[in-house]
């Protein structure tokens, strides 16, 4: 089977995009994306669209006919499917393309992930964002998902005497990160005090531990070994994919704080790229809330459980043996949750190119980028890189 090579990428910028619509935001994305590859519209030979809650916030569905038609390439009669997967729909989406182009049938496929969250606010934002949830067994009985992630975070935080510090970091990490990234919803670098004693959102979580309502588009063009060799385009390779699952409803799981699906996901990934952890030169991790990247930390394997902790207070920024969150992450960079898990690509892409300017990591081999979907009931990995 074909390798697959990420040979464009375009995002817009994330953040609070009043005068921006869903479809704006979409072919912005998917335009620099084209542009940045170099090839023409009627080159693509299908188009996945990532969203998570247009349906229901914008009354939009169709996301997939929407990106073709206003990125010009309807005419040309091309399929265009919208992948939703909760939180982890645009590393869906990547996959899907991925899929496409390794069984041989499409030379070149677009991906779009677009999410425009900011139309409604305050409680209305909440009561859709939990839609992610389990809906008749946790947020019908009030559970968001910052109340869902703070339950995560009590019991791991008991069991394993980990301090608040540990959480608090992973956010001032990304604000640091996001500070070079002008495309990022917040640019201002934070101190571990200005987290540690920001408002309160769920014990033990507060403001700077969560994700924000951002709105934002982000795009790929992938292509099979041959087109790229084809148009002289030499891209980024995607090592492996992986997805895997688990129940939807925290309560139905093993564990609080070992998400199954990223141990699966993880391990099936590092396998089929045929590489060790110490291949690894920067991780993209789901940080919705920052108790997840602690976890993800260790359930990826880089740290024993109840460890990472001291992985973060060691040193994660762009300058040390293994940085996380580049780009800023979810945290500082921004949650368009359709556009994510695209974004989280973006920035691999643009690393591995050697592209991300002030924060770009010296010399990187492989990058990691992970996504989960929720509370960690769908888990994506792609390994990025290599030859």
């Amino acid at each position: 089977m074909t390798e697959v090579h990420i040979i464009g990428a375009g995002e817009t910028k994330f953040g609070e995009l009043w005068d921006r619509s869903l479809r704006e935001l979409a072919v912005e994305a998917g335009l620099r994306a084209i542009e940045d590859a170099g090839i023409y519209s009627r080159d693509i030979g299908i188009l996945y669209g990532s969203n998570t809650l247009a349906g229901s916030l914008n009354w939009q569905n169709d996301i997939g006919s929407l990106l073709a038609d206003f990125s010009g390439i309807a005419s040309a009669g091309i399929p265009a499917i919208r992948v939703e997967s909760s939180t982890s729909s645009g590393a869906s989406a990547i996959r899907e393309a991925y899929l496409a182009i390794r069984s041989g049938e499409y030379d070149v496929a677009m991906v779009g992930g677009v999410e425009k969250m900011t139309d409604i606010y305050g409680s209305e934002i909440l009561d859709v964002v939990s839609t992610t949830l389990d809906r008749e067994w946790e947020s019908f009985f009030g559970g968001t998902a910052a109340a869902m992630a703070a339950i995560t975070a009590r019991k791991y935080m008991h069991d394993f005497n980990v301090e608040k510090e540990a959480l608090a970091a992973f956010s001032v990490n990304d604000h640091a990160n996001a500070s070079k990234n002008p495309n990022a919803h917040y640019r201002s670098k934070i101190t571990l005090e200005t987290a540690m004693k920001s408002t309160k959102v769920a014990e033990p979580l507060n403001i700077m531990d969560c994700s924000p309502v951002s709105d934002g588009g982000a795009a790929l063009i992938l292509a099979s070994d041959k087109f790229a060799k084809s148009v002289g385009k030499e891209g980024v390779v995607i090592k492996s994919s992986a997805i895997s699952q688990d129940y939807l409803a925290l309560h139905s799981r093993d564990s609080l704080y070992t998400i199954n699906s990223t141990v699966r996901a993880g391990r099936t990934a590092f396998e089929k790229a045929g590489i060790k952890k110490s291949d690894i030169s920067f991780m993209e991790l789901h940080n919705s809330y920052s108790i997840y990247g602690l976890l993800e930390i260790e359930d990826l394997g880089f740290a024993e459980k109840g460890k990472a902790s001291d992985f973060v207070m060691d040193d994660i920024s762009l300058t040390s043996p293994l940085p996380i969150n580049p780009s800023g992450g979810l945290k500082a960079k921004g949650n368009p949750m359709g556009a994510t898990g695209v974004g989280q690509a973006v920035e691999a892409y643009l690393q591995m190119k050697g592209k991300a300017k002030e924060r770009q990591i010296k010399e990187p081999k492989y990058g990691l980028i992970h996504s989960i979907s929720g509370t960690g009931s769908t888990s994506v990995v792609h390994i990025i890189g290599g030859e």
